[in-house]
């Protein structure tokens, strides 16, 4: 599942308006004479970002099947801001996602919430960012033995990301996600997103994905590595 990610630095931007196109297509399969295994990963993000603002509207879907079993039937869907301030480096942040997943048997489920965050390291080849915030989770979800449970609690929301890009030719980027529950520590949420990417041309990248997603409450996680292709445009 995709998350936001604010990458660019903000003084790589004037004040008029920047619109970008990225959609990212990775997969793998596997065909012996005891089965077959293919998993597909699909994501699409459109954002407009101006001197003090970003917006970006993402959704994704993973779709797997083992052995003609379907193990991942996921989507997920978020609209995401950010607001930069005076103050160099910092910035607030506000987010709504909803989910499904068939693999971590999440039937629905909505984030919403907003926090701050303030980038560490911002440079064009380095970008480092910690963020912090409260997110409302209201989820109906399968625990064991496909029992429904149906619940609302509040979030804290801990993100830390990096980006480091190598003569402008390779790209290895990371989006880790702790989010316990302040009435249960032991209720959280943990996802990682890492890709490393290698430029073919302006437009166009060779991406290596590594998702990790684990949900305490279902005591569920998957873990997908894909490969293929990104394009991206910035206009």
């Amino acid at each position: 599942m995709l998350y936001f990610l604010p990458f660019t630095a903000l003084a790589q931007f004037s004040d008029s308006t920047h619109y970008s196109v990225n959609y990212t297509t990775t997969g793998s399969i596997n065909k012996t004479n005891d089965g077959d295994t293919y998993l597909l990963n699909n994501a699409a993000k459109f954002g407009i970002r101006k001197k003090t603002f970003n917006l970006n509207f993402s959704n994704s879907w993973v779709y797997g099947k083992q052995d003609r079993e379907l193990t991942n039937n996921d989507f997920s869907s978020s609209l995401d801001f950010n607001l930069y301030s005076a103050i160099p480096h910092f910035f607030y942040w506000g987010l709504a996602t909803y989910n499904t997943s068939r693999s971590l048997k999440i039937n629905n489920q909505l984030l919403a919430g907003a926090g701050v965050a303030y980038s560490i390291y911002d440079r064009k080849n380095v970008y480092i960012n910690v963020s912090d915030g409260v997110l409302f989770d209201s989820s109906d979800l399968l625990l064991e033995n496909d029992v429904p449970d149906v619940y609302q609690t509040y979030r804290n929301s801990l993100r830390v990301v990096f980006k480091f890009t190598i003569r402008e030719f390779i790209t290895i980027d990371n989006s880790t996600f702790f989010q316990p529950s302040l009435k249960k520590w032991e209720d959280y949420n943990f996802r990682s997103n890492s890709a490393l990417s290698f430029k073919v041309s302006k437009w166009l990248n060779l991406t290596t994905a590594l998702n990790y997603n684990r949900i305490s409450r279902t005591d569920r996680e998957n873990l997908l590595l894909t490969y293929g292709l990104s394009f991206e445009k910035y206009f």
